[in-house]
């Protein structure tokens, strides 16, 4: 890519989007150009209609390269959490006395800690929860540490092979790609958006997205759990559509008029006007059908959290996040009050852009400039011992 930028590729589950991006002041970006492109989606691991999706990415990376200069590089690749696995390991790293941990000692942990990927999967990042000392410290950079032993947690991230291979055909049409790297969007969204003061004592984030959503538990520089399950709000608007009787145009105009909180007087109704034809509900019909389709997305979110036994996380805050997470207004504070838990919405502190349906674009974005910045330092190192 040009001096100093990378060209990222978020995969939504209604839309792919392409920005060539660099750092701004105070932790912003400056984006040099963005373009978008809708198709079918996935859901269950699957997408939906794979010559689509693989002409809308070739769409958004055509037009990214003209914007340009037909220069490009490394692509850095979202992989959503219905196409990752994680895979944890808890390796220890002996010493023959006490001594200082050297960045070499990391290395030969983590390389030791490496999992089988198995048929159908590529590992694609690997990260540390955390190492802990002889003196069982637990800490997360543990280079210069007086210690017998290391031990390291350490999270893998598996990418379904079937994914890449879709993005990797969709991509070698551009000779200008000359690398495709994938970074996994719940580890990215869980480094960049969650404070590591709160990532230290287990944090929980949920990806709402139209068609798949995304339950993550973080723990220090990674993520311990995460669990993609094919709800999100065009499922709430499918069930509109199916118990009102509507078209689905009508059922998602409804949800966007819709408000949860809202104190509406007995009269009170919704109006909606499509081909013709005139709808007319009641606020309160409407809003019950919505209460009843985010509860069945509760459900899941419920079942998510009993599957997750490391750590009672019931009582922790739930942050809330992704495409769909103000799509509803109201609708955290339903969540809230259903899970009976804290529920916060975050986002991306960039002006402009601080609402959650940007947060996986500018955590990927993040995360692809931190690679970018490395592998540039690391470089200069090579090139000076040459």
């Amino acid at each position: 890519m040009l001096n100093k930028s990378v060209a990222v590729i978020d995969v939504r589950s209604s839309e792919i989007t392409a920005v060539v991006a660099e750092r701004g002041v105070n932790k912003t970006f400056i984006i040099k150009s963005s373009f978008t492109a809708n198709y079918d989606g996935y859901a269950e691991g699957q997408l939906l209609d794979a010559r689509g999706f693989g002409e809308a990415l070739a769409s958004v990376m055509k037009r990214t390269l003209a914007a340009c200069g037909d220069r490009a590089g490394t692509v850095w690749v979202g992989v959503p959490g219905e196409f990752t696995r994680i895979v944890n390991t808890d390796n220890v790293l002996s010493f023959q006395g006490t001594r200082k941990v050297k960045r070499a000692d990391i290395v030969s942990l983590e390389r030791s800690s490496l999992p089988e990927a198995g048929k159908g999967w590529e590992l694609v990042r690997s990260g540390c929860l955390y190492y802990v000392l002889s003196d069982m410290r637990r800490i997360v950079d543990p280079v210069g540490m007086l210690t017998d032993s290391l031990r390291g947690r350490l999270c893998h991230y598996l990418c379904s092979s079937s994914f890449c291979e879709c993005v990797r055909n969709a991509l070698s049409q551009f000779r200008s790609v000359s690398a495709v790297n994938f970074i996994p969007a719940v580890h990215a969204e869980a480094m960049y958006l969650i404070p590591p003061e709160r990532r230290d004592e287990y944090a929980v984030l949920l990806d709402l997205g139209f068609i798949s959503s995304s339950y993550s538990v973080a723990c220090g520089n990674g993520v311990v759990y995460s669990e993609s399950f094919s709800l999100g709000t065009g499922h709430i608007a499918v069930y509109l559509m199916e118990s009102l009787g509507v078209p689905y145009q009508v059922a998602l105009e409804l949800l966007e008029k819709v408000n949860l909180n809202s104190k509406d007087s007995p009269g009170a109704a919704l109006e909606e006007q499509f081909e013709g034809k005139f709808y007319r509900f009641t606020a309160s019909e409407v809003k019950e059908k919505v209460r009843e389709a985010l509860d069945g997305i509760c459900e899941t979110i419920e079942e998510c959290r009993r599957n997750f036994t490391e750590k009672n996380t019931d009582y922790k805050t739930l942050y809330l996040t992704g495409e769909s997470a103000l799509a509803v207004r109201g609708a955290a504070d339903h969540i809230s009050g259903r899970l009976v838990q804290t529920v916060t919405v975050i986002a991306p502190q960039i002006p402009y852009y601080d609402k959650p349906q940007y947060s996986s674009l500018f955590s990927l974005a993040d995360m692809a400039l931190t690679d970018a910045e490395k592998s540039s330092v690391l470089n200069k190192i090579i090139s000076f011992f040459k």
